[in-house]
């Protein structure tokens, strides 16, 4: 916990370090997948994913939010006029869930040659478990850390063997909360609904899918391992060890397996030895969709939320969450992902049974209490996020039904063929002024 009663760390709580990784699919104007090789191989940030035609931006670090967020958009932009420069035009996809898929060849795995083969093989590995459709979802990790000099401050005030060890146990603290709250995310932040057929049916394209979700990839079809993960949250040496036993035990091939929206990451190699000696780092949150409503995929606000929210929970008093409790939590993310909030139920472990839509009201509403007490500026954010569930019209995935039913590949190409006639008239328009 950090002492928000502190002056100084009321002061500094919201200093923190953003940094933001985007998927997305690069398509031919048909809504087929691009089959081409990589276009990106010199620029270190936007590499690849699990498929060839799966880009990744990862952006540096920034101090805010809408810096990290700056970042993205301009790397979305060189993505896009790229693209329209191929021979064959090129189009960014700008839904989590992908468009037509006529067989698993429209998927080749990523290609890595010589040292990175290994990349190559582990993929080759998911794809023979998971099966490639599966492997084409999209979406938006977001890495976050508080500032050195506020942990510092609060390590001063509550002393401890070592800065390290206080900084471990905060994050353990924070990652396991997130367990239990986190799935609030995967609610705000929801905005794929809908589905080609190619995905459930081999071959068959051009019929639009609804199953009552509002994030695929985050419900029980998407990103979850065959298991619900045990993690030990005492301190980073069993924290490492419990994911470890996963891939000794032949879970998982590699820590990287374990499917869980919320990690804890190192500083440089991401590794457990690096998290076990060197510690903790960030945390990445892994249940942002892509938000096609937004030009850059993603709306500063909700990652503003998201750090309100570990705020909130950095502060809160340790919950009991036991082993019985961490199954539940990975139900609890995977009923967030529904499209009717109303309709699916949030367990917690202090025995609160009640719907996704009232349980999210009751963690804003807390929240609001919390700041305003406390004199940290959140109302913006807050009301912006508890709108959605007050009125679920306001939740993106509501809005993207509406706006794309009927022609879901097809209206989707639409706004992938706008989305880029803007960002090249913005560059032309900025060539001319520096002419």
């Amino acid at each position: 916990m950090l002492s928000i009663k502190d002056s100084y760390i009321r002061k500094h709580i919201k200093d923190g370090m953003f940094g933001l990784e985007k998927e997305s699919l690069r398509v031919l104007g048909d809504g087929t997948f691009a089959h081409t090789k990589h276009p990106f191989e010199n620029n270190d940030s936007v590499v690849r994913d699990f498929c060839e035609n799966q880009t990744e931006i990862n952006t540096r670090v920034h101090t805010t939010a809408a810096a990290a967020v700056q970042e993205l958009n301009e790397h979305y932009h060189m993505i896009q006029n790229t693209l329209y420069g191929l021979p064959v035009r090129e189009y960014v996809w700008p839904f989590s869930n992908p468009p037509y898929i006529r067989n698993e060849n429209d998927i080749p795995v990523a290609a890595f040659g010589g040292q990175e083969q290994f990349k190559t093989l582990y993929r080759d590995y998911l794809s023979d478990k998971y099966g490639r459709y599966k492997m084409t979802f999209s979406g938006i990790h977001v890495n976050f850390s508080f500032s050195e000099e506020l942990l510092r401050h609060g390590f001063r005030i509550h002393g401890g063997k070592s800065f390290s060890d206080y900084k471990n146990h905060l994050y353990l603290g924070l990652a396991e909360n997130l367990a239990i709250y986190g799935w609030i995310l995967t609610a705000v932040t929801a905005a794929s609904p809908l589905l080609d057929s190619s995905f459930v049916e081999k071959g068959v394209c051009g019929s639009d899918v609804f199953m009552g979700l509002a994030s695929v990839r985050c419900s029980e079809l998407g990103y979850w391992n065959d298991f619900a993960p045990v993690l030990d949250y005492r301190s980073i040496e069993a924290y490492t060890d419990s994911i470890k036993g996963y891939v000794d035990n032949g879970l998982l091939k590699a820590p990287s397996e374990l499917y869980y929206p919320v990690r804890l990451k190192p500083a440089g190699d991401n590794n457990l030895e690096s998290l076990k000696t060197d510690g903790v780092s960030h945390i990445e949150l892994r249940m942002f969709d892509l938000n096609p409503l937004c030009a850059e995929g993603l709306e500063v606000k909700d990652v503003l939320f998201a750090q309100l929210l570990m705020i909130w929970l950095l502060c809160k008093p340790k919950e009991k969450f036991v082993i019985k409790h961490q199954v539940q939590a990975v139900q609890n993310f995977k009923n967030a992902a529904h499209y009717d909030l109303k309709t699916v139920k949030i367990a917690l472990p202090d025995g609160t049974i009640c719907s996704v839509a009232q349980a999210a009201v009751n963690i804003i509403d807390s929240m609001k209490t919390f700041f305003r007490e406390n004199g940290i500026d959140a109302v913006e954010i807050l009301d912006f996020e508890y709108r959605k569930f007050e009125d679920a019209d306001n939740r993106y995935a509501w809005k993207i039904r509406k706006q794309f039913q009927d022609g879901f590949v097809k209206k989707g190409m639409e706004l992938a063929k706008a989305k880029q006639e803007e960002c090249v008239k913005e560059k032309t328009f900025l060539d001319s002024l520096a002419c």
